[in-house]
């Protein structure tokens, strides 16, 4: 027998890792390579380490590490001394401060919107700053700047997460406020597009589910259960960037935000350390995002699957910089590394052989008390006395049209 743990790093959440954990003891012995395979979780505490302590859980799923700089340093002394999987790389979290993501998909020709960095609006707090922003910082015109992008555009931290300081820019008078308000942070200006959609695809491993986003409504109303709202070509884009964007990163639990205006496909923020999975806020795909977090951990531990810590970004590039492929051509090439890296092929193949039951028992459960009570907790915590009945006949109704839609998948009918 041998024995698999998989270490959760949390923050304040409690839905998702409550059935993350349930699920997990669905998945059962898995039978493998002449073995027999079992798999647990745990919850990580924070606490001091050296730096050549054993890890026991040779897998983490992190959600607090981009926030928090201790968890983030021994996730990185996890992965280089023991060799733990972590399904989001820790070597490339400044990439998850959006920059340098967008300058990445920018080189892959991606149709990111028109993007401009500008300095800070109050000087950082380092005596050395006053001297070099006298004899080396230009001055510029930051109206120019927006001028040339074109109202309405976005201002946004390079940094940003949770929607923390973005403003829409619609005017002088709008951009000059939102600037003189971002003081110490470091902003971009973002052209906007005219969309029909807004595309949230949250990718799993090799999984990706692309969903209808309405940021104008509150949390409980964005994800639209909206089945394909986009034409078959977009829909194809926004699997792809959102998987392109994740194997090019060694990024395995991640959400890509895109517009779509017919079939054109333009991504705006596709870095997110901590992917919203919260039950009050993604309800029909909740039951979905579990199980595909618990098969990819678990066909990584049971295949022995070894963490990347090399980028190889170079494959990516060659195919950026030929000049006989089209758009379309270069997307599917950098798909097809993506695949290579996910191994697709052979993670669906060795789920429907090992995994076969789980979608059943992820079915009986989500229509169980068990997965109720889950709801009830989360609702409580959430939102004000008042409000509880409200919002629990809301997601209530969502799951049960999950469960109604997913019947026959599972081998039962639908109710």
């Amino acid at each position: 027998m041998t024995d698999h743990l998989i270490g959760l790093l949390l923050g304040a959440e409690e839905d998702w890792p409550q059935a993350f954990e349930a699920t997990l003891r669905m998945v059962g012995p898995i039978h493998h390579g002449g073995e027999v395979h079992r798999l647990t979780s745990e919850r990580l505490t924070i606490e001091p380490f050296r730096l050549t302590d054993p890890v026991r859980t040779p897998l983490v799923i992190d959600r607090l590490a981009y926030w928090y700089y201790h968890p983030r340093e021994w996730l990185k002394k996890a992965a280089l001394v023991n060799g733990t999987y972590l399904l989001n790389s820790p070597f490339t979290f400044q990439s998850m401060e959006k920059h340098s993501a967008y300058c990445a998909m920018v080189r892959l020709g991606l149709k990111v919107p028109e993007t401009t960095l500008v300095p800070y609006k109050n000087p950082v707090d380092n005596v050395r700053w006053a001297y070099t922003a006298e004899r080396y910082n230009q001055p510029f015109d930051l109206d120019r700047l927006a001028a040339d992008l074109g109202y309405p555009l976005y201002m946004k931290p390079f940094d940003g997460g949770g929607w923390r300081g973005v403003s829409r820019v619609n005017d002088p008078a709008d951009l000059h406020r939102a600037y003189d308000e971002s003081g110490e942070m470091l902003m971009h200006l973002q052209a906007t597009i005219d969309y029909e959609h807004f595309a949230r695809a949250l990718s799993i491993g090799p999984e990706t589910m692309v969903m209808d986003f309405r940021p104008d409504q509150p949390m409980h109303n964005r994800y639209a259960v909206s089945h394909d709202f986009l034409s078959a070509s977009a829909g194809w884009q926004a699997v792809a960037i959102s998987r392109v964007v994740n194997a090019f990163f060694s990024w395995e639990f991640n959400s890509a935000e895109m517009l779509v205006s017919g079939d054109e496909v333009y991504p705006i923020d596709y870095a997110n350390a901590c992917p919203d999975v919260a039950i009050t806020s993604l309800h029909y795909y909740f039951p979905w995002a579990i199980t595909a977090l618990v098969r990819w951990s678990t066909y990584c531990l049971v295949t022995g699957r070894r963490p990347n810590l090399d980028l190889r970004t170079n494959r990516y590039f060659a195919i950026a910089d030929n000049p006989d492929m089209s758009y379309e051509d270069k997307l599917a090439a950098y798909l097809g590394l993506a695949d290579e890296y996910f191994e697709s092929d052979r993670y669906w193949e060795w789920c429907g052989t090992h995994l076969g039951h789980l979608e059943e028992q992820v079915y009986e459960w989500v229509g169980s008390d068990a997965f109720d009570r889950i709801l009830r907790e989360t609702v409580a915590a959430t939102y004000p006395p008042h409000e509880h009945d409200q919002f629990l006949a809301h997601f209530r109704g969502l799951i049960q049209l999950w469960l109604d839609d997913n019947g026959s998948r599972a081998g039962r009918p639908a109710s």
